[in-house]
């Protein structure tokens, strides 16, 4: 009786005193628990994974300078031809004169041939592995498939995904042998709860060990969805 009294006394403290408390529920179950996020989708779209090895720059051409006709490069060759020049009409008194031939140089000029160098072949991208994703503790679909070239980058991709969306959400790569979560590989945050998404995963990382997709909830302990691999 005596707490309403007061209460009615002093409104200002009791409008305050409320405001705080409702402050506090509000941080407990936005900020920490992420209840509105469960209300919001965060749509992704990424298209397919671009892989280092197919960005290839063709080198330029190559140009070498081969002289006309057989056998090793050789200098430019003068030919020297003969033009014997007309004799003067000789005097009936004299004896006639000699004259001494003109020569007329004629040079032969190296053919320059192109070579284009070879483009070595772009590797083959090919699905390794491929599972489709199941509901744990929120309903969760979708593929996931991994997708290499041979050269030992692989990436992680997400079609046609769709789960809730929650707080603190990652992917894993999880050990299904060790049980839980007890043995796995991060492969970061998870994009977007709705859409086509990718990731690269580590090359050292052995996808018959770690064979199950786990979208988890870091803060809560918790698994929305789950996809097993398997080999194509």
């Amino acid at each position: 009786m005596a707490d309403r009294q007061w209460f009615r006394r002093n409104p200002k403290y009791a409008i305050a005193g409320g405001l705080a408390v409702f402050a506090g529920i509000a941080w407990v179950a936005f900020g920490y628990f992420g209840v509105h996020l469960l209300f919001i989708d965060n749509e992704v779209a990424e298209g397919p994974p671009v892989f280092a090895s197919t960005e290839t720059v063709s080198p330029p051409a190559t140009t070498s300078t081969t002289p006309t006709g057989s056998g090793p490069s050789a200098p430019p060759t003068t030919i020297d031809t003969v033009i014997p020049a007309p004799a003067p009409a000789a005097p009936a008194t004299s004896t006639p004169a000699t004259s001494t031939p003109a020569t007329t140089s004629v040079t032969t000029l190296p053919t320059t041939v192109a070579t284009v160098a070879t483009v070595p072949p772009v590797p083959e991208i090919v699905t390794e592995f491929s599972g489709t994703f199941v509901s744990l503790n929120h309903p969760t679909v979708g593929n996931a498939i991994v997708q290499g070239n041979g050269t030992g980058q692989r990436f992680l991709r997400f079609e046609q995904f769709e789960t809730d969306n929650g707080p603190d959400l990652n992917v894993y790569l999880v050990n299904s042998a060790a049980g839980g979560v007890d043995d796995f590989v991060d492969l970061g945050n998870l994009k977007g709860n709705i859409g086509d998404q990718n990731y690269e995963i580590p090359p050292e990382v052995d996808l018959a060990v770690y064979d199950t997709v786990l979208i988890w909830c870091v803060r809560f302990s918790s698994g929305f969805g789950e996809a097993l691999l398997v080999a194509s």
